[in-house]
């Protein structure tokens, strides 16, 4: 199986990046980081006319038509850019809630227990297998109470009672949105990376630049390390599908945002620590999304019960009965 991206796959990397940094640039980050993270809906609608939200939706009904694995080439993209918003829902929903698909509906979802995004701003919210509009919208909403988030551009309500609501997820939105969390995850890793390069090479004491101290070269190493595992892990799920394999990306590209995003901080030494700079909403978005959509403890029994039901092959190999993928390509 080959897990080298195509040259149409590229060109849809390269422009989403180009895209993102003509209409969410620093600037526009900063402008949402003072709005408390509220959502630009004109932002919001460009990026429904240039198909992120309808990317897998069928020609016929409006869609670009591609899979799963060219949306978590997007998604790992709005990771880099720190895109706000409840992305992942209003992708999920294109097709099933009116306007979610042109980005003239923004969509939230219950997740558990945990508070939900952008509740105030939301068109509808998707609970369990139910997308919540109108009247049972406003009720909805109106039985919630705002509270602190860690990160400043994602504000959060909690609602008392929805424990179960995720469970009533159909299987397939649940995995897809682990696995999209996890492109946005992986996102944010490789972006913190290149900036703890940047700055180690610009950065200088004792008349030297700092990344020629070797502490620092393992720091920078180490978030190489673990960006471009969790990278190969969220890339073939994507192909996969496999629930199993969508838990291991997730686990890894968790660990990944969240321990590069300390590493970068602490490359950046004192003004890491400021609020002008970037590192900290990388740190903060991270941890946000690491308790998100199958967080570490349901992802570690979901992976556990996966190689638990694997059996054995001839000469002492295990699989699980779905079967072994045939290697037909590049790494």
């Amino acid at each position: 199986m080959d897990f080298q991206l195509s040259d149409d796959q590229r060109a849809l990397r390269s422009g989403m990046r180009d895209l993102l940094g003509a209409v969410f640039d620093r600037d526009r980050l900063r402008s949402a980081v003072d709005r408390g993270g509220a959502l630009d809906r004109a932002l919001w609608r460009e990026l429904g006319a240039a198909g992120f939200f309808a990317l897998r939706l069928p020609e016929e009904a409006g869609g670009v038509g591609l899979g799963l694995p060219e949306a978590v080439l997007l998604f790992e993209e709005a990771g880099r850019a720190l895109l706000p918003g409840p992305l992942v829902a209003t992708h999920l929903a294109a097709g099933l809630v009116k306007g979610a698909a042109e980005g003239e509906a923004v969509v939230t979802a219950v997740d558990g227990e945990l508070p939900v995004a952008h509740l105030a701003e939301a068109d509808a919210v998707l609970v369990g297998a139910e997308a919540l509009a109108g009247e049972a919208l406003r009720a909805f909403v109106a039985a919630a109470r705002p509270v602190r988030s860690v990160d400043p551009l994602t504000p959060l309500h909690q609602v008392a009672g929805l424990a179960a609501a995720t469970e009533a997820y159909p299987g397939a939105l649940r995995h897809e949105g682990a696995l999209l969390t996890a492109a946005e995850q992986l996102g944010s890793a490789a972006r913190t990376t290149e900036t703890a390069v940047q700055h180690a090479g610009d950065r200088k004491q004792f008349g030297s630049p700092i990344g020629s101290f070797q502490a620092v070269k393992h720091l920078c190493a180490d978030m190489l390390a673990r960006t471009e595992p969790a990278r190969a892990a969220v890339y073939a799920a994507a192909v996969t599908g496999d629930p199993v394999e969508i838990a291991a990306a997730k686990l890894l590209a968790d660990e990944a945002a969240v321990r590069n995003a300390r590493d970068c901080l602490q490359i950046h030494g004192g003004m890491g620590f400021t609020w002008e700079a970037d590192v900290h909403l990388h740190l903060k978005r991270a941890w946000l999304r690491s308790a998100s959509r199958l967080d570490r403890a349901g992802a570690e029994e979901l992976l556990a019960a996966g190689l638990g039901a694997a059996r054995p092959l001839p000469g002492g190999s295990a699989a699980s009965g779905r079967g072994v993928p045939e290697a037909g390509g590049g790494g």
